[in-house]
């Protein structure tokens, strides 16, 4: 296989996120820079490990009992400098597995109780990758229900978010006319056809 890079540097040198630059090679043999982000040192970056670990999760919890509701976030986000619709995430700690990551950030960040459902196949929770083009972070998606009630008394200083129980009427306002992160969009297109009887029966198909 030709050769795709000559070397890789570290940019910045921030305390959560850095910049790293490729000497690229293209099929021309014409060297270029490409950059990308990632929340990995120089050592674990994917480009050199090819791990799949990810390093973060979202939640798709419905509500215990009826599952007729689902847990959305409304988030300020600085880049957008706007609020945009979410499905509960979070950064999976070193010594977390990506359920009691899950159980964490729910209660922080909802100050709702998460029962992980652990059924269906296995490929729906497998890490993915979420902007190839940008970054080298996956992530994957962790399942449930919730239980309890709102609190965001456990939420950082520099997070503000609002809680949203959203019902199929409310979603699907919310997907014709806000601004929501794709990953959110495309489970909730399928929050729209669940059955509330059988909620996760999508993953065991």
């Amino acid at each position: 296989m030709q050769e795709k890079y000559n070397g890789i540097r570290k940019q910045t040198k921030n305390p959560y996120l850095n910049l790293y630059e490729i000497d690229a090679i293209d099929k021309n043999g014409k060297r270029f820079p490409y950059y990308f982000a990632s929340r990995n040192d120089e050592e674990h970056i994917k480009h050199q490990t090819h791990s799949m670990r990810p390093e973060g999760m979202a939640i798709y919890a419905v509500c215990g009992g009826r599952a007729d509701r689902i847990v959305l976030l409304r988030q300020y986000r600085y880049p957008l400098n706007d609020y945009i619709y979410e499905l509960p995430a979070g950064l999976i700690e070193r010594h977390e597995s990506a359920n009691e990551a899950a159980v964490r950030e729910m209660k922080e960040e909802t100050g709702l109780n998460l029962t992980v459902y652990e059924g269906g196949q296995s490929y729906f929770r497998r890490p993915y990758f979420l902007a190839q083009g940008l970054t080298d972070e996956s992530g994957c998606m962790v399942f449930g229900t919730y239980t309890g009630h709102i609190s965001g008394g456990r939420q950082e200083d520099s997070e503000d978010i609002e809680v949203i129980l959203a019902d199929k009427k409310t979603v699907r306002g919310i997907l014709e006319t806000k601004r929501v992160s794709i990953r959110a969009a495309f489970f909730l297109t399928q929050f729209l056809r669940m059955n509330e009887k059988d909620p996760f029966l999508f993953l065991r198909e």
